[in-house]
């Protein structure tokens, strides 16, 4: 019993890996009051170019640098078009959702059902690994795990502690008065989407080279637009979106838990999307509207 246990928690985790690193970089990138709904884009994108470099080169770590890369370039076009050309927040991260979808599905198509020759493997951390029961669970996973927590109390840290991160914030709350203080508003916006996309590249490639065994259409399968609802449900705060992600990543688990014991495998698959929408519903109605804590410029656009 206690062998099942850890084995669905340690699942759990690796399942909430890529939503953690999702959902930090898009944190970062609202909280400087852009907007990106091209999150699902991104990872896409990571996960094709991750995948497709780690074929090609037989080297994990070349894979790993493509997805940021991937994530960071698309972030790019929407940095340009949302903080430089004022377009439509809501209609570019859109466009380029799709447009990422579209492009790993065709510059994919060839691979699906193809093996990476290596995978991302688990690494112990020495001593931390002998530690009963949470040894085996927290400390034997992908350093992309490793990745993603110290990069979510980092950006916690960083948001809250440095004068940076402070200057982030401010630019998400009130562009204007932070100009009037040398602050430059429109550089710390483009340089927080550029981050956040190559967040979710990163986020991409945990999907392909360290969740998944091989690539298939949709690998990501939605997790963008979760990683958009785990934003919010965070209020913001990269910590709890780090207890979000892998809350999500437990559901994700559950579809393989129940579907033997005859649950209808297309039910199954909504339940990470149900949960999201639930969660979206109960924090609307929450008596405290804590929810409506978002930085104050979100998705608008700022002239000099």
């Amino acid at each position: 019993m206690v062998g099942l246990v850890a084995s669905t928690l340690h699942r759990t985790i690796m399942a909430g890996t890529s939503l953690l690193l999702g959902t930090t970089g898009e944190i970062l990138t609202e909280r400087s009051g852009i907007l990106n709904l091209g999150v699902e884009g991104m990872m896409n994108l990571g996960a094709v170019a991750g995948f497709i470099v780690t074929v090609r080169t037989g080297n994990v770590l070349w894979g790993i640098f493509a997805a940021l890369l991937a994530g960071g370039t698309a972030a790019v076009f929407h940095g340009i078009l949302t903080v430089y050309a004022k377009a439509n927040q809501t209609v570019s991260g859109l466009a380029l959702s799709m447009l990422g979808v579209g492009l790993a599905g065709v510059l994919g198509k060839p691979y699906i059902g193809h093996q990476l020759p290596v995978r991302l493997e688990q690494v112990e951390l020495p001593l931390l690994s002998r530690i009963p029961f949470l040894g085996e669970l927290i400390f034997h996973q992908d350093p992309l795990f490793y990745t993603g927590v110290v990069l979510a109390f980092g950006t916690w840290f960083f948001l809250r502690y440095t004068r940076s991160g402070i200057r982030i914030r401010s630019v998400g709350e009130n562009p204007k008065a932070s100009e009037s203080q040398g602050v430059p508003v429109q550089r710390i916006r483009f340089l927080c989407t550029v981050g956040g996309g190559a967040f979710a590249g990163l986020a991409g490639a945990h999907v392909a080279l360290s969740y998944s065994t091989s690539w298939t259409e949709g690998i990501v399968a939605g997790r963008g637009w979760i990683v958009v609802g785990l934003t919010i449900f965070s209020l913001w705060n990269p910590l709890r979106g780090m207890l979000g992600a892998f809350l999500f990543g437990g559901i994700f688990v559950t579809q393989y838990i129940l579907q033997p014991i005859g649950v209808p495998p297309n039910l199954l698959a909504m339940l990470p999307y149900v949960a999201t929408l639930l969660v979206l519903l109960m924090d609307g109605l929450r008596k405290d509207q804590r929810s409506l804590h978002a930085p104050a410029a979100l998705g608008e656009p700022y002239s000099r």
